[in-house]
């Protein structure tokens, strides 16, 4: 038991080392591992306001885009408006042409039955003609109205793409 009492200070005294050791070292450990957070945290912040000013960025580029596709919108809308509003200007002054050989065709067709006098038989023929020939200027005058409005508003529609296509491969820098 004496040799139990005379190494007992010495066990203690290295316990004592091995502790003071072990808590040299676990601090060592916290003092990196804070250091290693404190940068972490500094790179994220500025990944954070990297990722806030790209979207910010991308979102002013986004709603320029937007802004001109909807000027060019709002430009073909005009075109279109425009297009259907001369389309029906045309279609009144041809529906007045209408009307006028339809009272002109109405008159030689009066004027063929009332009479009977050689020169009315004779033209009955040149009457017919020409009630055939007026029956085909309003039908060829109707069709190249409607094709007329179909045209322009293809006209508008196209022009109104070319320009969203344009706004939008500037707005890309595609060349």
């Amino acid at each position: 038991m004496k040799l139990w009492r005379e190494l007992l200070p010495f066990l203690l005294g290295l316990v004592l080392i091995f502790g003071m050791l072990f808590a040299a070292y676990q601090h060592g450990v916290n003092v990196t591992e804070a250091e290693w957070s404190a940068k972490w945290s500094k790179r994220d912040a500025t990944d954070q306001l990297a990722t806030a000013t790209a979207e910010v960025a991308a979102r002013e580029k986004e709603q320029a885009r937007q802004q001109s596709i909807n000027k060019v919108i709002q430009y073909g809308q005009k075109t279109i408006d425009r297009a259907v509003a001369d389309a029906a200007a045309d279609r009144a002054s041809s529906d007045r042409m209408r009307r006028a050989i339809n009272e002109l065709t109405g008159k030689l067709s009066t004027s063929q039955s009332s009479s009977d006098t050689c020169a009315a038989n004779a033209s009955q023929a040149t009457t017919r003609a020409a009630l055939v020939l007026a029956d085909v200027l309003k039908r060829a005058d109707q069709r190249a109205g409607e094709l007329a409005e179909t045209a322009d508003q293809a006209r508008a529609r196209g022009l109104m793409c070319e320009r969203s296509y344009g706004a939008i491969s500037y707005a890309f820098n595609i060349n």
